[in-house]
């Protein structure tokens, strides 16, 4: 589709307003608002007049290459019944389509947790890596990875942090529009906001409020496959094995996930009051993902499981 599409089918202001709609609630809608562009192009080329949404045109829009993924198929089936939704909302007879090619959510990854010699090891693999003149890696890297484990960040969220984003004098920074639209403030520690001070001044000495804190030598944001590669690069370094399993760079947040979890129970700390405030610092929808993580604590360390069903056994059996 070109970049400036132009509606032209008899629904065309029925799909920009739903799409307006959906854009005013938060929503980024970029994939969603290029299928919705193709099926304005499918409803004028199909010849389809007045404005409707029946059975057969849907399945032959959403199912007719007949090759796609399985997934393509349930985000089609999925934007198409929320469209026909907001069509009923304005007054109109169609067609909802069902969502049937939703995939079996099968959770057989484990995810890794690094151990506190592995992250020692880490660390000290990142700080003490050879200097070049030609790539800045010695400014960023010790900071962004302590980032990510410190206050178990999503590599994205610390990738497209600002300067504005950052409070000093506060200690805290803002993660803006994160997984599932969701805005968050994180305070961190004294000895990483020393870290970021320092990096503020080597690196950002003529920068503006709206440029990105992490940069690659040139300037920009810094490239998310640039910091995965580094972060092979320190795992071999600190002599830590990666497989198919792990660890990845997101394992630092789930480590830092059950660490807290962990030293939170040996303090005897009461979970029910806790948790609530784990899952927005995680920036969790629900409790769901958080309980994941208290199982898994549990499971990697097997001295505080009588600890946890003491305390929180009618949270998680």
């Amino acid at each position: 589709m070109k970049k400036n599409y132009k509606y032209k089918s008899d629904i065309k202001d029925l799909l920009q307003s739903y799409l307006s709609q959906k854009k005013m609630s938060g929503f980024k809608f970029e994939n969603q608002t290029r299928e919705l562009e193709k099926f304005d192009d499918y409803y004028y080329r199909k010849g389809y007049r007045g404005i409707k949404l029946t059975k057969s045109m849907v399945n032959r829009f959403v199912y007719g290459c007949g090759y796609e993924k399985q997934s393509t198929y349930c985000k089609k089936e999925i934007l198409l019944k929320s469209f026909a939704e907001f069509l009923v909302q304005q007054g109109h007879s169609v067609y909802i389509p069902p969502i049937r090619s939703a995939p079996l959510k099968r959770r057989t990854y484990v995810p890794y947790i690094f151990s506190k010699e592995q992250l020692r090891r880490f660390f000290l693999a990142i700080d003490n890596y050879p200097k070049s003149s030609l790539t800045n890696r010695n400014l960023i890297d010790p900071v962004l990875f302590r980032l990510l484990y410190g206050c178990g960040l999503r590599i994205s969220e610390a990738l497209n942090l600002k300067l504005k984003d950052i409070d000093f004098k506060a200690g805290t920074i803002t993660i803006l529009c994160a997984k599932n639209n969701r805005d968050r403030l994180v305070p961190i520690a004294d000895s990483l906001l020393k870290r970021f001070e320092k990096l503020l001044t080597e690196l950002h000495a003529f920068s503006s409020q709206s440029d990105y804190f992490f940069t690659s030598s040139t300037g920009k944001r810094l490239d998310k496959t640039i910091a995965l590669r580094r972060f092979w690069d320190y795992l071999l370094m600190a002599d830590i094995p990666h497989t198919r399993n792990g660890p990845r760079i997101h394992s630092l947040r789930h480590t830092y996930c059950c660490h807290c979890l962990k030293n939170w129970v040996l303090k005897g700390q009461d979970l029910t009051n806790l948790l609530p405030y784990l899952v927005a610092y995680m920036g969790h929808t629900d409790f769901k993902g958080t309980q994941y993580y208290l199982r898994l604590t549990a499971d990697l360390y097997p001295d505080i499981v009588e600890k946890i069903e003491a305390t929180s056994g009618y949270l998680i059996p």
